[in-house]
């Protein structure tokens, strides 16, 4: 368990006037940062110091939005946390903010981490210093969730580090490709594998609060979806229809319900399921393929992608099922539709033109913008704060590999996660 407290507040954040970047149009200048490494209290804790304030310092500059100053730059050392801190110093090297921390390690195995933020120019530090604490082998979530306090206090915006990405690793030859679910940071460490290979996975959701992930499996010879606890790696078959091909899951945002695509005879419309009682109705009622259904934030709509006007387009209906207006009207084929967190965007595929992209919209279909161009990019999943985007990118050929990406809502930052291997369908979870 993850243990935090305040430890020392120095002013109230509402009466300061912090840093401010505006994100909404994408940062062209990083803002320079400075983090010295952070100060080894204890001897044990020497392991830990430089390796905590470097994955702090990956996690911002991995945002786009700021400029790690290089250390051997600095003119200050900082050796005390409590030291006060040299403002000139951090001046001359142009250091707009710097974070400093301390990490003490005891026998027991566990390891604490505090640290302040200060604002360099004006002298004054941003919002109350804090601490964290965790088992050893909880360091890099202790990071994590420092750097997501400084990106707050920077950027004004909700935080998104302490969070996991379940998704689909995949490995072997592109005509004989080996497909299991695995979870891992947002960043691509720590991966865990949640199913063996034996057979084809297919598009895993988190549910609301990361306890558990829909997926659709091949295991039976048909796709139907399966429902897996994440603590207990146990999972089970949660669309009983024999026969019936059940795909496409996804969580209502109170995690009570599932909606998802049958097909039926030649017919694939959309259905709902209660989790609890498994009672189930119909959505959609049309001779066209109707699918990738995604909630909004508030459990009101759903959107959905079909091909009832002869192209694959999206479609908004309410969440007890209905017509739906359809909202993408621009040239090209839309689907695997994602509502963002804040409700204010919906996420998309598009393909146009032999190409793929990866777009944003308002809800209601006006501002498209498309984010990235490729051979591939599809199936895109929301950071927890509706800022970016991570989606599958697969390379072209016979030696074609998919592998995982993410980018701004901006369209600026495109950026590769590491994966051991190659790696497909995300879904980003919540907080921890």
């Amino acid at each position: 368990m993850m243990a935090f407290a305040v430890f020392q507040g120095v002013l109230p954040a509402v009466a300061q006037e912090p840093l401010r970047l505006e994100i909404d149009r994408g940062i062209v200048e990083p803002m320079p940062i400075a983090i010295p490494s952070f100060v080894a209290e204890t001897p044990a804790a020497q392991e830990y110091a430089d390796q905590l304030s470097r994955v702090v310092a990956e996690d911002l500059v991995g945002t786009g939005l700021f400029r790690e100053i290089p250390r051997d730059a600095h003119i200050s050392r900082v050796s005390t946390f409590a030291a006060p801190v040299q403002f000139a110093d951090w001046k001359a090297i142009n250091a707009q903010a710097l974070v400093t921390g301390a990490v003490s390690a005891d026998g027991s195995g566990r390891v604490v981490v505090k640290f302040r933020a200060w604002d360099v120019f004006a002298e004054r530090e941003l919002g109350e210093g804090m601490q964290f604490a965790s088992s050893a082998d909880g360091w890099r979530r202790l990071a994590h969730k420092v750097a997501d306090q400084v990106y707050s206090r920077l950027t004004g915006e909700s935080p998104y580090f302490d969070s996991r990405v379940v998704f689909v690793s995949e490995t072997g030859p592109k005509d004989q490709r080996q497909k299991r679910l695995a979870i891992m940071d947002y960043d691509g460490a720590n991966v865990q594998y949640l199913t063996d290979s034996s057979s084809i996975v297919l598009a895993p959701r988190f549910s609301p609060t990361g306890g558990q992930v829909l997926y659709t499996s091949y295991a039976t010879g048909f796709p139907r979806i399966h429902i897996l606890d994440v603590g207990a790696v146990q999972s089970r078959i949660l669309q009983a229809n024999e026969g019936v091909m059940s795909f496409a899951p996804r969580f209502s945002p109170d995690g009570r319900m599932v909606v998802y695509s049958m097909t039926q005879g030649s017919n694939t419309d959309i259905w709902a399921m209660d989790v609890a009682s498994g009672a189930t109705r119909r959505l959609t009622s049309t001779p066209a393929i109707e699918t990738a259904p995604s909630f909004s934030p508030d459990g009101s709509r759903i959107v959905f992608e079909s091909d009832r006007s002869g192209t694959q387009q999206l479609y908004v209906m309410p969440a007890s099922g209905g017509e739906g207006t359809r909202i993408s009207f621009g040239e090209g084929r839309y689907g695997t539709p994602v509502w963002s967190p804040r409700g204010d965007r919906i996420a998309f595929t598009k393909q146009n033109k032999g190409r793929f992209h990866i777009g944003v919209m308002n809800t209601d279909g006006s501002e498209e913008r498309l984010l990235t161009a490729s051979f591939l990019d599809e199936g895109p999943t929301w950071a927890p704060n509706g800022r970016v985007i991570m989606f599958s990118r697969e390379t072209q050929g016979a030696q074609g590999a998919s592998a995982l990406y993410s980018v701004d809502i901006s369209g600026r930052n495109l950026r590769r996660v590491r994966t051991p291997a190659g790696a497909s369908d995300p879904s980003w979870g919540p907080l921890q």
